[in-house]
């Protein structure tokens, strides 16, 4: 794992300016907002918990709005694909995307691309849910306790694809813990499960979302969460950094819009999501997949994302983990 020092030359300015947190301030021609439907992107599938979590906000949205809200999926890339359209487009409030912060606070450290998206080119408005990673092995493996899997000579480690907590979780672990282990990328959360299940890895970080029907079914034990604190749907399992390794590693996301959007509009917007997340429909549906709100203003988002950059990229460097290279 430790495979020589990273050189990480992180090109993403996440200490933003208060133009990309906090909206342009110009707020001409925008007293009338909103005058027409807004439209919600998802840069992911139709099913996933993006997609949920942000049907459900469109849904509870419309009142407090005072317009409806459109729900359209553009995946791929990690959310590039997605966030290049929308945040391309004029910064009216009409057109917004929920982002991943994977793709700001991980995303830089894995693949070297110098047509990124940065958070310069957005206004945050809203921090919106938090999801936890847990590491799990097949209900047969050897491995029942993480000191267990931390003794083993060597692993093949699955990974939800690259640029991904779920990959930079284990890297991370295993480089502190000095286990030799290589990952095997699939794209997304449920064929990295089907290895699992399968015994085609030997572990694998996912989401507690996609991992707990197994687990609670008894196919798949649970080792470890990458949270600050236990999750309440896994009370039993402990953290990485009980287990004495500092390994915090989560999937966050958040409502932008297209840098320079004008300061009433995101205000108003930001008013409006504020409600439609308090809604008691919202809340069961965050509870239901095991996701926990993130009450975060676009100030607040960006310093989140900062930390957590500055975070993976010093232990990537203590580590002496190239993960650029294991792509």
């Amino acid at each position: 794992m430790r495979i020589g020092v990273f050189l990480a030359a992180v090109t993403v300015t996440v200490a933003a300016s208060a133009c990309s947190v906090q909206g342009g301030g110009a707020d001409k021609g925008s007293s009338g907002y909103p005058a027409k439907p807004v439209e919600f992107t998802v840069p992911q599938d139709p099913g996933g918990s993006t997609d949920l979590l942000t049907r459900a906000l469109a849904k509870n949205i419309d009142k407090p709005l005072g317009q409806k809200a459109v729900v359209v999926n553009k995946p791929g890339a990690n959310g590039k694909i997605a966030g290049k359209d929308v945040f391309g487009s004029k910064p009216d409030g009409y057109r917004v995307a929920v982002m991943p912060q994977s793709l700001f606070a991980i995303g830089p450290l894995m693949l070297s691309d110098p047509d990124a998206i940065q958070v310069k080119d957005m206004t945050l408005v809203r921090g919106l849910a938090v999801e936890d990673y847990v590491l799990v092995v097949p209900a047969s493996s050897e491995y029942r306790t993480l000191k267990d899997l931390l003794g083993a000579g060597s692993l093949k480690y699955g990974t939800t694809g690259p640029g991904t907590g779920s990959q930079l979780s284990q890297a991370l672990l295993f480089g502190t813990a000095k286990v030799k282990a290589s990952p095997v990328p699939f794209d997304g959360g449920a064929p990295t499960v089907t290895a699992v299940l399968g015994g085609k890895v030997d572990v694998a970080s996912v989401q507690i979302a996609e991992g707990f029907k197994h687990v609670q079914a008894g196919k798949m034990r649970a080792l470890a969460v990458f949270s600050e604190k236990r999750h309440e749907a896994l009370p039993d399992v402990p953290t990485a950094k009980e287990s004495g390794y500092q390994v915090l590693v989560d999937q966050r996301r958040f409502v932008a819009a297209p840098a320079g959007l004008p300061t009433d509009v995101r205000d108003k917007l930001g008013a409006a999501i504020d409600k439609a997340v308090a809604s008691p429909d919202y809340l069961r549906l965050l509870k239901a997949s095991y996701i926990v709100p993130w009450n975060a203003d676009g100030e607040q988002a960006a310093a989140q994302i900062n930390e957590s950059l500055k975070r993976f990229t010093a232990m990537s460097q203590q580590l002496g983990i190239d993960l650029k290279a294991q792509q």
